[in-house]
């Protein structure tokens, strides 16, 4: 049994006298007619003097943040879904009973409002409160009003809190929420079908990424949390939904950074008929459409870059930019002794089941270009060997139609020109098992239903798959993934304290 603080005490003295009154100190249903932006908005530019001539009447629900007392009338600010609304509460309007119940009220209480609207001398719209309802006790204090929650783990772990005193915080989720359904529109309106496939599967398929394990007790059998959303929207290609999306929930039993959740919400999109370059097309105009009619901008403050959103992104190939920075032109064709020994020579380790050519041009990528690439930036021409499900490029086949786009250092897309031969997939499905048994806990499994699939025909299609959270945290100018999720994982209270 905890112990309560001497604010809880009182508040719980409080919540009894509210009870005397016979009133239910945990609240009842109440009809409201305005919120507070809409009253705001509606008065702001009308003068203290013309209130004279108004007399409309509103019913407004919120949150007390703010009270000052002040004998026989009082003023109070409470909080609802849009803002903040000033109250004028006086006893002559309300009478004794009323007053006194409000008396007993304390910042966080949940409180019903019926008046007039007014303002101030000093300019301040309000409502003049004529009917004044408790609705809900807060038993417990909010943070003090001009530090608020600042322990980041605090913040997170208890985002309720966070979302009552940090309007930026509350305002990073409205704009995650306006982001998604403009991206939901942005394809609605070019002909694409949202979906929902599986979150269990029995197969490890679609990316490359450690599971998360569970097990279905009636069929007795292990599944997977889904690492990917790639294979069951390909499924309906093959099906003749032609233009398919999916934005979901994926799982991937990795560690935890600022750009790095196990839990994280995905976005992949298929269209048949398209390719690499129709998806950096369709990209660069889904980006530059949410700039513009949800953030009103193009330019943002991301990881301490300032980026610009407008214009054609650059597009340059993997071993260019290689080449680019260190020098080393990997387009040449190089056996795997001379790929070992430019990787030592670079300090790279290569692990076992890394060693082919591609790999360490992959290696040599991510130690030398990666966080280079801070505008937006098409980064296309990956190695065969770290692209399982991608189309082989016709002109060199040690690469595929691939495509990453980074900005400010880091991944936020990764699209194909598909792979829709069968017999190429199982190929590739069984070199991803040789990988596994030398130790890539990543590799794919084989799936033959999949496989079954693609010998019915699929179109050609173009792919890509974006990470949800990281296009918010750019459009929010947000530095860590935990800012831009509502419930980020975190560990157990208990264990931090020990």
């Amino acid at each position: 049994m905890r112990e309560f603080s001497e604010q809880e005490m009182v508040r719980r003295g409080k919540l009894e006298k509210i009870k005397e009154y016979g009133i239910d100190p945990f609240g009842h249903s109440f009809k409201t007619t305005a919120c507070a932006s809409e009253i705001r908005k509606k008065y702001e530019n009308i003068d203290h003097d013309e209130f004279e001539n108004i007399n409309d009447e509103y019913t407004v629900a919120g949150r007390i943040m703010f009270i000052r007392k002040m004998g026989k009338a009082s003023f109070f600010s409470i909080k609802d879904r849009t803002g903040l609304i000033q109250v004028y509460i006086s006893v002559n309007d309300i009478g004794d009973k009323n007053y006194e119940l409000f008396k007993s009220a304390d910042l966080g209480d949940i409180v019903g409002v019926k008046g007039k609207v007014m303002k101030t001398r000093t300019g301040e719209v309000t409502i003049k409160c004529l009917e004044y309802t408790h609705l809900v006790k807060a038993l417990r204090p909010l943070p003090e009003k001009f530090h608020g929650l600042t322990d980041k783990e605090e913040r997170y772990r208890r985002r309720y809190v966070d979302l009552i005193v940090n309007d930026d915080a509350r305002n990073v989720f409205l704009m995650r929420t306006k982001i998604i359904r403009c991206i939901q529109n942005f394809l609605d309106k070019k002909g694409f079908c949202e979906v929902e496939t599986p979150i269990l599967t029995t197969l490890l398929t679609g990316a490359s990424a450690r599971p998360f394990v569970t097990h279905h007790n009636t069929q007795d059998l292990d599944m997977y949390l889904r690492i990917a959303l790639e294979l069951n929207l390909k499924r309906l290609l093959v099906g003749g939904m032609e233009k398919v999306y999916e934005i979901g929930r994926t799982f991937r039993n990795e560690g935890m950074d600022l750009q790095h959740n196990p839990e994280f919400t995905m976005m992949e999109v298929y269209e048949a008929y398209s390719d690499l370059e129709g998806m950096m097309d369709l990209t660069e105009e889904m980006y530059q459409t949410i700039a513009k009619e949800v953030c009103g901008k193009t330019t943002f403050n991301y990881l301490g870059h300032e980026i610009n959103l407008d214009g054609k992104w650059k597009r340059i190939s993997m071993v260019d930019a290689i080449k680019d920075q260190t020098g080393i032109d990997f387009s040449k064709n190089m056996s795997l002794d001379d790929a070992l020994k430019l990787a030592s020579e670079h300090d790279i380790e290569v692990q076992e089941h890394e060693k082919t050519v591609g790999h360490i041009i992959n290696l040599f990528f991510e130690k030398y270009v990666e966080e280079t690439l801070i505008q937006p930036t098409f980064l296309y021409g990956h190695p065969i060997e770290i692209s399982p499900l991608t189309k082989k490029n016709p002109d060199d086949p040690r690469f595929v139609d691939r495509f990453e786009l980074f900005i400010s250092g880091h991944e936020c897309a990764n699209a194909y020109t598909e792979l829709n031969d069968p017999i190429d997939q199982l190929e590739r499905f069984k070199e991803q098992l040789k990988e596994k048994e030398l130790g890539n806990e990543e590799a794919n499994d084989i799936d033959m239903d999949f496989i079954e699939a693609l010998e019915y025909g699929m179109p050609p299609a173009g792919g890509i798959g974006y990470g949800i959270d990281r296009l918010i945290m750019l459009f929010t100018e947000q530095a860590s993934i935990r800012d831009v999720l509502l419930f980020p994982l975190m560990k157990p209270e208990n264990d931090n304290k020990n």
